[in-house]
């Protein structure tokens, strides 16, 4: 607990971000689990299973201050935009699309805060 109360608000806000990514990628599992009962190996499920490893493993580093947390985050937040996109040609999507910009550039310019650049520190 002590090392998330001392964490900055950016690098709290990239957190949060972090955690509704994996809750919606728990919640959709279940499609991806469906289609495996079919087919082994699916695009979806390869793509699902490599956004897995990397969020959890930029969560990990996050945690322990590692300076390789920043661009891995940076990257992480950065899935936005094409989610903003493709949003963009959804019916109804364009409320989601503009929210996903909003939110793309709240975690940036937290992330982007001096404060928050000196959090990641540990080689």
């Amino acid at each position: 607990w002590e090392t998330i109360r001392a964490m900055p608000p950016g690098v709290l806000v990239f957190l949060g971000y972090a955690f509704v990514v994996l809750t919606i990628l728990g919640l959709a599992m279940p499609v991806v689990v469906d289609q495996a009962v079919q087919s082994p190996i699916t695009f979806i499920g390869l793509v699902w299973m490599l956004l897995l490893a990397y969020l959890i493993f930029t969560m990990t580093l996050v945690l322990q201050k590692k300076q390789a947390a920043y661009m891995l985050s940076m990257g992480l937040t950065s899935l936005m935009l094409p989610l903003a996109v493709i949003m963009l040609f959804a019916p109804g999507g364009f409320v989601i699309s503009i929210a996903a910009v909003v939110l793309f550039v709240i975690v940036v310019l937290g992330l982007s805060r001096p404060r928050s650049r000196e959090w990641f520190s540990e080689p």
